[in-house]
């Protein structure tokens, strides 16, 4: 009688003490950064989590279709069988999103996971769009023109099959646009975003001051852009602080880095200078 006495203050003690920490954990996560997007998020160490842990909001995944699958790589010499879309990023988000009620960090902020598709476009769309389907309480759909949103809002980039997805009646993705989609009459919901290579239209190198003709142009993009809820991304920029106040202060939507720490430690500094 005394040994089950025992054992179930021992039980009681340990239940309590994965509530205490689950809450301790969950109060004490980092803040999340409306601004933070991890690029070709796969190559951290703890892919999605190193970016969660950080307090981003937005993250990046290749993919290539390999049979009925979707694994994650940037290329295809570095494809593995255990790296697949759901494992690394769909089944750890949804877990995420049930134990913080609906969000994906404890605040309801948005959060982003933008697919860059490798192999072919049609094809892999077919393939990720059934895959999206099978987490209808985690990620944003659209039904007949109406977006619903949900914790994750998924956007395809790379080979991104525009009539396929247009033609979509349920979707479960938006287009990630580029500088030469700025004037297009698409809706915002199906094409949320412009990315683009910075080095492919602007000349300053992030070191000194930006020239005015790539300021103004930075100006005119991101005005374009939001004039039609659209939000603004550009890749091949570089990690530097010049670079990213650049970008915030200039309204860039998500500063895309691989420095996951430092854009970090760049942002909150901003957060607690205002």
């Amino acid at each position: 009688m005394k040994q089950f006495q025992l054992s179930m203050i021992l039980m009681t003690f340990l239940s309590v003490a994965t509530v205490e920490t689950r809450v301790y954990s969950q109060t004490n996560a980092a803040p999340p950064l409306a601004l933070a997007h991890a690029h070709n998020d796969y190559a951290h160490s703890r892919p999605l989590l190193d970016a969660l842990d950080h307090g981003f909001t937005s993250v990046e995944a290749d993919i290539y279709l390999v049979g009925s699958e979707l694994w994650v790589a940037h290329s295809q010499d570095e494809l593995k069988p255990e790296r697949t879309l759901q494992s690394l990023y769909l089944n750890p988000l949804q877990q995420r999103v049930r134990q913080n009620h609906g969000s994906v960090h404890a605040t309801d902020d948005p959060f982003y996971l933008l697919i860059d598709i490798k192999s072919a476009a049609e094809p892999t769309y077919a393939a990720l769009a059934k895959t999206l389907a099978r987490y209808p309480e985690m990620i944003s759909v659209v039904r007949d023109g109406e977006l619903h949103r949900n914790a994750v809002t998924v956007i395809v980039s790379g080979n991104r099959p525009f009539e396929m997805m247009t033609a979509e009646t349920v979707r479960y993705a938006g287009i990630d646009g580029r500088l030469s989609d700025l004037g297009s009459r698409l809706p915002s919901h199906l094409m949320p975003l412009i990315s683009d290579n910075w080095r492919k239209h602007f000349r300053w190198n992030g070191k000194g001051t930006i020239s005015t003709e790539d300021q103004q142009k930075l100006d005119q993009t991101i005005a374009s852009a939001h004039a039609r809820g659209r939000r603004v991304r550009f890749w091949a920029t570089p990690d530097t602080p010049a670079m990213w106040r650049v970008l915030h202060g200039n309204g860039v939507d998500m500063i895309n880095t691989d420095d996951l720490a430092g854009l970090e430690t760049f942002l909150r500094q901003i957060d607690r200078d205002r």
